[in-house]
């Protein structure tokens, strides 16, 4: 097989994940060709963004050599065989070093994969490193005492979003094509927007992790990233499928998601809220977001401005959130409070002191907002809102303090548009929508019925053929 040229080698790291995987099938490329094409890229590029924070590149060639072994072999070849893969620091990998953006954990090496992790590379993909993220994945932006910040892709001098924000600006910089991520409140979609890539929170269940502290009432997802719709409808297909361990695991195969994502638009309904009944949102944020309306007119959609009444989603957020935070870090806030920064010891120390009725009140209220939900649902098949309140802010900023001149409270306020979504359980993605005047990525949060993630991958590739954002590539890789 003649070796590619160094300009189809630049080339080669941008085409979607179901193009490079075609190749590889076809013979047309090896999988030792295309490993090391992105570990050149990561070489090049990631020193301005630090998206991956540890490398194992001699171990990833190791295993291409394998897989072309194995296709020279005829042997059957799985969705994802050759792909390279970064897999987000919250998530374990056997042998590689796995951090959680923590002091606690600077050295730690698991000894077994995260259940995401094993069922990628089951399916062919090949670890390349490990993506940047916030200590524990606390807050949208990315930065950890253990590895720094990542910047933002479109602008440096910008966050990229979090808590799967390395796996985002891996993406859109060609490190890799495929990429695993998390979401509670928002960290698979809010850093996809920032990063101009794509992002899906599934149903709690549809890709099942192990070890969950509350298995039977959680809010974060395991999940994947990619530069297109079809990119994370590929990999859903591997992550996604029945576990008998998780309580909440979803008796679906993952194969679903393998086939076409066409499908005819006339006469779908939609709700479209631009703030969720007057929230606070950035005018330019708004102006982006809003601009895209017509596509889905032209899709043959009827779309309505509308919304459900999420006003509870506030308190049961943050309850819910606090109750995770007290269980995830009452060890670590025994023996290494100071290890922890303060955004962590404030969300745990609110679900340390949280009372029964105040927790079976947020689950009263949250069990109220689904059967309204449902109601609502009839009527609408998907609901479109913005990803974010507000584009990219600086780097040196932990989070917004205010919007339009509201104050906020917490460091999650600014992020209402994803975790009010994360609070009713049902599947949002992320899709690239445009930019700011400042050339700043923005995305549109596109919401649908329970467990229809089939409806909303079909309804995004929709929107991404008619718009094509995503193949605007950033500043930073020239």
């Amino acid at each position: 097989m003649p070796r590619l040229s160094s300009s189809a080698l630049s080339e080669l790291v941008f085409k979607t994940a179901r193009e490079q995987a075609r190749l590889i099938a076809d013979g047309e490329i090896s999988s030792v060709e295309l490993v090391g094409a992105h570990l050149d890229q990561i070489e090049k590029i990631n020193p301005a963004v630090n998206a991956i924070v540890t490398m194992v590149a001699e171990t990833a060639l190791d295993k291409a050599r394998k897989a072309d072994e194995a296709r020279s072999a005829d042997e059957q070849l799985g969705p994802l065989h050759g792909l390279p893969i970064a897999i987000k620091d919250l998530q374990d990998t056997a042998g590689i070093r796995t951090t959680q953006g923590s002091l606690i954990y600077e050295d730690h090496v698991p000894t077994r994969d995260a259940l995401i992790v094993e069922r990628v590379q089951n399916a062919g993909a090949i670890v390349v490193g490990k993506s940047n993220t916030p200590e524990f994945g606390a807050g949208s932006q990315t930065f950890n005492p253990v590895f720094g910040a990542t910047g933002n892709p479109y602008d440096t001098s910008k966050t990229c979003g979090g808590s799967s924000g390395g796996a985002g600006v891996a993406l859109a910089c060609g490190m890799v094509p495929i990429a695993t991520g998390s979401d509670l409140g928002g960290s698979l979609r809010n850093p996809a927007a920032w990063s101009n890539v794509v992002g899906i929170r599934s149903s709690i269940g549809r890709v099942p992790a192990l070890n969950a502290d509350l298995g039977w009432a959680n809010l974060s997802t395991d999940g994947p990233m990619g530069r297109t719709v079809g990119d994370v409808a590929l990999q859903l297909s591997v992550m996604a499928g029945y576990d008998p361990r998780p309580p909440l695991s979803i008796r679906e195969s993952g194969d679903i998601f393998s086939g076409s994502l066409e499908r005819d638009f006339k006469g779908v309904r939609i709700a479209w809220s631009r703030d969720l009944g007057g929230r606070p949102i950035d005018a330019e944020n708004s102006r982006v977001t809003e601009s895209q309306k017509h596509v889905f007119e032209d899709l043959g959609c009827i779309v309505e401005d509308d919304e459900p009444d999420l006003s509870t989603t506030d308190e049961i957020f943050q309850t819910l959130r606090a109750y995770s935070y007290g269980i995830k870090h009452e060890i670590h806030m025994r023996d290494h409070r100071d290890k922890l920064k303060e955004t962590i010891i404030w969300n745990a120390e609110r679900g340390l002191k949280l009372s029964a009725i105040e927790l079976a009140h947020a689950e009263r209220m949250r069990t109220r907002l689904w059967e309204q939900l449902a109601v609502f649902f009839e009527k609408y098949e998907f609901l479109a809102l913005p990803v974010t309140s507000v584009p990219p802010f600086s780097i040196e900023d932990e989070y917004p303090t205010e919007i339009n001149g509201v104050q906020l409270e917490t460091y999650l306020d600014w992020m209402w548009p994803c975790y009010t979504i994360s609070v009713t359980g049902l599947p949002a993605i992320s899709a690239p929508a445009g930019f700011t005047q400042d050339g700043l990525p923005v995305g549109l949060q596109l919401v649908g019925r329970p467990h229809d993630e089939m409806g909303l991958l079909q309804l995004a590739h929709a929107f991404e053929g008619e718009t094509n954002f995503w193949k605007q590539r950033p500043g930073v890789v020239g």
